[in-house]
């Protein structure tokens, strides 16, 4: 086994520097921790974890506790892009990453946070207001919160408004007035992109017919698909239709298709995510890049911060802006 004495000796460091180097202590230079971590990995260097728990009083180990509406899991494009930057930032933190199972034990999940001896949790998931959510929230275990803003917690969220706007003033300038929205499940995401969505159809100075305010629910291609088909059929059908995220949108064109029509020479269409399967789609898709990877980076970022500087830190929202890919299927009118 690789020790601390080897790495100092084929960096020309002292023990020392080494120790402070892993530890990503704030006395050593940037350019001194990489040297050291580039020859600790390259000479195949394990740290003791149980010295480490001894010496710290910590486990290195974050849980995460992930469960969307549709119980999809890690094949949830936008939250499985998240959760991979938040291990990878973890991981290169020196902290380990353990998914809690959301239904298998009669646990709370206070106790197993505790029982597994979490350092902190991550929490990405669907339903708050369930019962050990909230206890988990209100509990002393340190927690960062994805997408979701809960009193006296650090919060990651993406910038749903700023989003929205972009989206909306691109359809607008492309002359497009009759835009309909399929929306997302009520909450806060939802309720910020529609008003969004309003304040840009005001801006233009475009009254909003009902008929084309649609509830549909989050990732549901075969609701997406029936009220794609409800537009289409209206007297008076929109020229644009939004969805509430690509994989929803992906069940609009299939109705739209399904009528033998093109986009964007017939409809334009528009979703909202920027998954990366969808952007090579023919026409590409136009929609909203969630920033995934600086979303996961700096939950994992925020956790560790608290857990290492819990004195030097306080609950903070932090905001993480999307952007716009135009792509091909919103056309100039």
């Amino acid at each position: 086994m690789v020790s601390m004495k080897e790495i100092a000796a084929a960096c020309g460091v002292s023990v020392a520097t080494v120790s402070k180097a892993l530890s990503d202590h704030r006395d050593i230079g940037e350019k001194t921790k990489r040297q050291v971590r580039e020859t600790a990995d390259r000479m195949g260097y394990l740290p003791n974890m149980s010295a480490r728990y001894l010496k710290t009083n910590r486990s290195y180990n974050i849980g995460v506790l992930f469960e969307d509406a549709a119980h999809s899991g890690l094949t949830h494009d936008f939250f499985s892009g998240v959760l991979e930057s938040l291990k990878i930032t973890a991981e290169s933190r020196g902290f380990d990453i353990t998914f809690l199972n959301t239904t298998s034990s009669d646990m709370s999940y206070v106790e197993r946070a505790q029982y597994r001896g979490f350092d902190g949790v991550a929490i990405a998931c669907f339903d708050y207001s369930n019962p050990k959510i909230l206890e988990l929230l209100q509990s002393s275990v340190k927690v960062v919160t994805v997408d979701y803003i809960a009193d006296n917690r650090t919060a990651v969220v993406s910038d749903n408004t700023s989003g929205m706007t972009q989206l909306m003033r691109y359809i607008l300038e492309q002359g497009h007035r009759k835009i309909a929205y399929i929306h997302g499940d009520e909450g806060r995401v939802t309720r910020q992109r529609l008003a969004s969505y309003y304040r840009c159809m005001e801006e233009y100075g475009v009254t909003v017919s009902d008929a084309y305010i649609q509830p549909g629910l989050y990732r549901d291609r075969q609701l997406a698909y029936e009220k794609t088909e409800e537009l289409l059929s209206l007297k008076e059908p929109p020229t644009c239709i939004l969805y509430p995220d690509d994989v929803a949108a992906f069940g609009g064109i299939n109705a739209i298709r399904a009528r033998g029509l093109r986009m964007p020479e017939d409809i334009s269409v528009a979703g909202y995510d920027g998954i990366r399967a969808l952007q090579y789609s023919e026409p590409r898709l136009t929609t909203v890049r969630q920033d995934m990877e600086a979303l996961g980076r700096l939950a994992a970022e925020s956790l560790i911060a608290e857990i290492e500087r819990p004195m030097l830190t306080a609950p903070t929202i932090h905001t993480v802006a999307g952007s716009l890919l135009e792509g091909q299927t919103v056309r100039k009118i």
